[in-house]
């Protein structure tokens, strides 16, 4: 079984708190969980603290069932890829595959089975006599992927591995870790500060920020229905725009309108206090044009055509906002048009709490 619990988890270094006390999390046998957030928010450091890399503060650590708090890193079962690779250079790939058997003293003969089986799965037969001087980025990943594999550990942890890839390099990667679950089917914790790799990744995403949990769910259901401002700023590639205004009740109930009078589309918001000031979050992606004289008026600043989109900068109300078109259209920077979007597609968030309103 190989589950790992955390109960009121916290992490001082001296006076300095990264992680307030009172994180929970649980992460089931086989399950790919992602931990995001922006830099310094603490997901390395909870990450270093499963591995033992870390002491524990306060709270509680249980990994396959056992507490964890009091072993040493070799004695939890774990295996940790890290971001720099930490390969040997004067080691083969083969010999960094096998260097964790060795030094436990394995027979040769299950070591080097172990290489094989851990080079097939990653298609490194034909790189096991290279030193790490001699392969690319992606394959020295590979060969400290296969490190990780020859362990047979309860748990993987992933710190970044594709951040020091090309982009082209990193898609390529990140298809392969992901096939490398599915055919393990081992619990993988894994962090990153790229939204792209959480949502096309993990079976569950926790994002973080300043040491919390703001959200955890399924890739689609944080974009959906998004727990706060944070949360819906953080996922999504453009991010949402935000722009402010104030709550205005009407015959029918409420709407949201700039203070320049635009009327900006939402779901119903009966219940919500009149002239109370809020953001209205749309993601790019959901915007269309609205026919002449209709919609949001919108100045376009900045035309980008990559081929398969157009992306649209400008503004609503003064507040800048992207758009993304699957069309090409013809429009030159001055240009002003209007937009619409289906009211229940937004996200309305109180402005000073940045919840759900």
């Amino acid at each position: 079984m190989s589950t790992v619990h955390l109960r009121g988890i916290a992490k001082q270094f001296g006076a300095v708190t990264i992680i307030p006390k009172g994180l929970d999390l649980d992460i089931a046998d086989g399950e790919f969980v992602v931990l995001v957030g922006p830099s310094g928010c603490g997901k390395s450091t909870l990450l270093r603290m499963i591995a033992g890399l870390e002491e524990i503060s306060d709270g509680e650590l249980m990994i396959g069932g056992k507490r964890a708090n009091g072993l040493s890193p070799q004695e939890r079962n774990i295996a940790m890829v890290f971001q720099s690779y930490a390969l040997f250079p004067h080691m083969t790939a083969k010999d960094n595959i096998g260097f964790g058997p060795r030094i436990r003293k394995e027979a040769e003969s299950a070591v080097t089975d172990k290489v094989g089986k851990a080079a097939g799965i990653l298609n490194l037969h034909d790189y096991l006599d290279r030193f790490p001087r001699q392969l690319s980025g992606g394959q020295r990943q590979r060969v400290a992927m296969g490190r990780a594999i020859v362990r047979s550990p309860e748990v993987f942890l992933f710190d970044e591995p594709l951040s020091n890839l090309d982009a082209q390099l990193r898609v390529q990667m990140r298809t392969e870790i992901k096939a490398l679950h599915q055919r393990l089917g081992s619990t993988i914790v894994y962090v990153t500060h790229d939204q792209i790799e959480a949502m096309t990744m993990a079976d569950r995403i926790v994002v973080m920020n300043k040491g919390r949990i703001e959200q955890a769910g399924s890739p689609l259901e944080l974009y959906d229905h998004p727990a706060t401002k944070f949360v819906a700023s953080f996922l999504g590639s453009p991010s949402m725009s935000f722009v402010p205004g104030r709550v205005k009740k009407t015959a029918d109930g409420a709407a949201v309108v700039t203070d320049d009078g635009v009327v900006l589309p939402t779901r119903t918001l009966a219940a919500a206090n009149d002239g109370r000031q809020v953001e209205v979050g749309m993601r790019p992606e959901h915007f269309r044009l609205a026919d002449t004289g209709q919609g949001m008026p919108f100045k376009v600043d900045v035309i980008e055509p990559t081929g398969s989109e157009t992306h649209l900068y400008g503004a609503i109300a003064g507040t800048p906002v992207r758009c993304v078109f699957r069309e090409r259209l013809k429009l030159a920077p001055g240009a002003e048009i209007g937009l619409a979007i289906d009211h229940q597609l937004t996200h309305v968030f109180d402005r000073e709490t940045g919840r759900p309103v």
